[in-house]
C-alpha cells in the first residue's frame, strides 16, 4: 500500500497551528476594516505574461508554470499585486479613487525550502490606489506598524529607502533599464559587489560606481541623519535628490503619529521590478527573512491597460508573522467558547441526542456528538482529552421528566437539567 507525504516545500497545518494562521489572519482583517479597505478575492492561477510582466527575473524563474487543457501558458500567483493591478485595470477602471483593496490568501514560488521559506505561502495584501501623495504611502507604513501590534509582535524594525535614488541616478549616468532591474535585483540578493561589477562592465562613470558604492555604506542610524549622509553623496543628481525628499516628507508624517523603529538603507532594494518609489521591510531580531513588504508602484496599472494610476501597497507574510510570533513565544489568546459532547446511554437514544444537539448549534454553541458507540465512561474519557467543557448524558430515566445529565468536565460536577434550560445554564447563568 503506498504512503505518500507532502510535496518537498509544502506544509500541513495542524489544527492548533491552523488556529494561530486564523488569528493572524483575523488581525489582518481587523486591520482592514479599521483603514477601510475591501476585500477582493482573485484566481490562484493567472496568465503567464501577467505574472511575469514585472516580477523581475528572480520571480519569474521561481513560477510554477504550465500549460492548461486549452494550450494557454498560465502560472500559480506568485504574488498578488499584478492581480490586483490587473482588476483596476479592467473591472474597477471606473471606480472612484482612491482605491483602498485588501486580499488574504496563498501564493506559489518554487523557492528553495529553508526557515521561514516555503513553495507554498500565505499573505495579507493592502493596496492603496489612486494617490501619489505622502500620506498614502505613510498609511501604509501604519497599518503595518498597527497589524505587527495587534499581534503582539515586539522589538520590529522597519528597513526603508526609495527606488528613485539608485535609479535616477543611473539613469542620469545613461544606464539602461533592464540593467538598472539587473543591478537592483543582485543589491536585493546583497550581493553588492556583483551589482558593482555589472555598472562597471555597461560603463558606467567612476563618479557613479564611488556615488553608488557611497550610498550602500549608509545602513542604520538615525533616519534624520542618514537622509543628510545621503544628500551629501548625491550632489547633482536632482532625480535622486526629489526621491530623498519624497522619502523624507514620508518619514516626517509617519514618525510624527507613530514612533516606529525605522532603519534607512540606501542600498537595500527588493526583488520586484514594478517599485517606483518608497520601499521597506519588516523585520524582528530572532529571524533573517522579512515578515512584511511593500513599496509604491506608480506604473502597473498602466502597464496593464489602465489609466495611469499611481499606487501604494504591502503584502504580511502570515506564516512568517506566526514563526516570528513563535521565536518571540507571544502569548495567544485563542480562548473558545463552551464545546459540549453529546452522550446518549443508548442506540435508543441517538435520536434525542442528534434533535439536543441541533437545539444548542441553533443556539451557537458549538457540539460534538458520541459517534463511535463508546460506554459512557469511555465517551467521557475522550471528551475530557479533547478539552469539552460541558457533557450532557441523555438517558432514559432523566428524559421521562424531560431532562438530561449535565457535566461540567472541569469541575467534575454534574447536575440534572431540564433540556430547555440547558442554554442558559451553559452559558454561566448558573443553575435554573
Amino acid at each position: 500500500m503506498t504512503t505518500f507525504s507532502v510535496l518537498r516545500g509544502m506544509r500541513d497545518f495542524l489544527p492548533k497551528e491552523a488556529k494561530v494562521m486564523r488569528f493572524i489572519e483575523g488581525k489582518a482583517r481587523e486591520v482592514a476594516r479599521l483603514y477601510s479597505y475591501m476585500e477582493v478575492i482573485t484566481p490562484v492561477v493567472e496568465s503567464y505574461e501577467l505574472l511575469a510582466a514585472k516580477t523581475g527575473e528572480e520571480v519569474r524563474s521561481r513560477m510554477y508554470v504550465f500549460e492548461d487543457l486549452g494550450g494557454r501558458k498560465v502560472a500559480l500567483r506568485p504574488e498578488f499585486t499584478a492581480s490586483v493591478a490587473r482588476l483596476v485595470s479592467t473591472s474597477l477602471r471606473t471606480a472612484s479613487k482612491p482605491l483602498r483593496l485588501f486580499c488574504v490568501g496563498s501564493l506559489y514560488r518554487y523557492d528553495e525550502p529553508q526557515r521561514g521559506r516555503f513553495r507554498e505561502f500565505w499573505q495579507s495584501n493592502f493596496e492603496l490606489m489612486g494617490s501619489q501623495r505622502p500620506e498614502a504611502d505613510a498609511e501604509i507604513l501604519l497599518l503595518t506598524n498597527s497589524l505587527m501590534k495587534l499581534v503582539g509582535l515586539r522589538n520590529y524594525r522597519f528597513k526603508i529607502n526609495h527606488v528613485g535614488i539608485i535609479k535616477s541616478i543611473l539613469t542620469q549616468e545613461g544606464v539602461d533599464e533592464e540593467t538598472q532591474n539587473r543591478a537592483l535585483q543582485l543589491m536585493d540578493k546583497r550581493m553588492y559587489e556583483n551589482a558593482i561589477r555589472l555598472l562597471e562592465d555597461v560603463g558606467a562613470s567612476k563618479g557613479c560606481i564611488q556615488t553608488i558604492e557611497s550610498l550602500i555604506a549608509i545602513s542604520g542610524g538615525e533616519p534624520v541623519k542618514a537622509l543628510e549622509e545621503i544628500r551629501a553623496i548625491i550632489s547633482g543628481y536632482n532625480g535622486a535628490m526629489a526621491a530623498v525628499d519624497n522619502l523624507a516628507e514620508i518619514l516626517k508624517l509617519v514618525m510624527e503619529v507613530q514612533k516606529l523603529d525605522i532603519a534607512i538603507e540606501a542600498g537595500f532594494a527588493r526583488g520586484l521590478e514594478y517599485y517606483t518609489g518608497m520601499i521597506f521591510e519588516v523585520y524582528v531580531p530572532e529571524l533573517d527573512i522579512a515578515i512584511a513588504g511593500g513599496g509604491r508602484y506608480d506604473k502597473l496599472v498602466e502597464l496593464f491597460g489602465g489609466e495611469p494610476t499611481p499606487a501604494v501597497g504591502v503584502a504580511h507574510g502570515i506564516d512568517r508573522i506566526m514563526l516570528a510570533m513563535q521565536e518571540q513565544q507571544v502569548p495567544i489568546d485563542l480562548c473558545e467558547d463552551e464545546k459540549v459532547v453529546v452522550i446518549p446511554v443508548s442506540e435508543a437514544l441517538r435520536i434525542e441526542a442528534l434533535r439536543i444537539s441541533e437545539m444548542l448549534r441553533a443556539n451557537n454553541i458549538s457540539v460534538e456528538v458520541e459517534v463511535m458507540g463508546r460506554k459512557v465512561s469511555r465517551a467521557l474519557e475522550d471528551a475530557d482529552r479533547r478539552g469539552c467543557t460541558y457533557a450532557i448524558i441523555v438517558g432514559e430515566q432523566e428524559l421521562r421528566e424531560g431532562k438530561v445529565v449535565l457535566r461540567d468536565m472541569h469541575k467534575r460536577s454534574q447536575q440534572a437539567v431540564k433540556i430547555g434550560d440547558l442554554v442558559q445554564v451553559i452559558r454561566g447563568a448558573g443553575s435554573p
